[in-house]
């Protein structure tokens, strides 16, 4: 799977951690950035992220900050974009399972690493459940056309 990856510089250490296990799981990584733990305006990197899974140049998107909240909020500005903002395994799951989130957020500064890296692994092998879920992505979709 060709997942994009982004952060701020809150979120740098666990990108890296993250990009070199998707790379031992043999994903293909598409890393918008940022580079170093110098301080950076996080929608300059999530915003070139979530338009690669919006155009569909990536499968997937994981994007991190410190807490995750402002990622989530600028992935979801793309239309076609499912952001879920994760904190643990659980949410990764259902994220897959009810919404189809095609991307997560995750927050470095609320989480230890091993979480993160649980939570990625999670996500990336739930299936969607599809049923009822399938109606409300549908209504999902229908609110940006207002």
């Amino acid at each position: 799977m060709k997942i994009a990856l982004g952060s701020d510089h809150a979120g740098y250490r666990y990108k890296e951690a993250i990009r070199r296990r998707l790379e031992e799981l043999g994903h293909v990584v598409e890393d918008f950035g940022t580079d170093s733990e110098v301080q950076v305006d996080y929608p300059d990197f999530i915003g070139p992220a979530a338009a690669a899974v919006a155009r569909g140049q990536c499968e997937r998107g994981i994007v991190l900050g410190g807490s995750g909240n402002g990622e989530a909020i600028a992935a979801n500005r793309y239309r076609g974009v499912r952001c879920a903002l994760c904190w643990n395994v659980e949410t990764a799951r259902l994220a897959r399972l009810h919404n189809d989130a095609n991307m997560i957020s995750l927050g470095q500064r609320m989480m230890d690493e091993a979480t993160a890296l649980a939570i990625v692994e999670t996500w990336l092998t739930a299936p969607f459940e599809g049923g009822r879920h399938e109606r409300r992505i549908r209504k999902l979709d229908e609110l940006g056309n207002a």
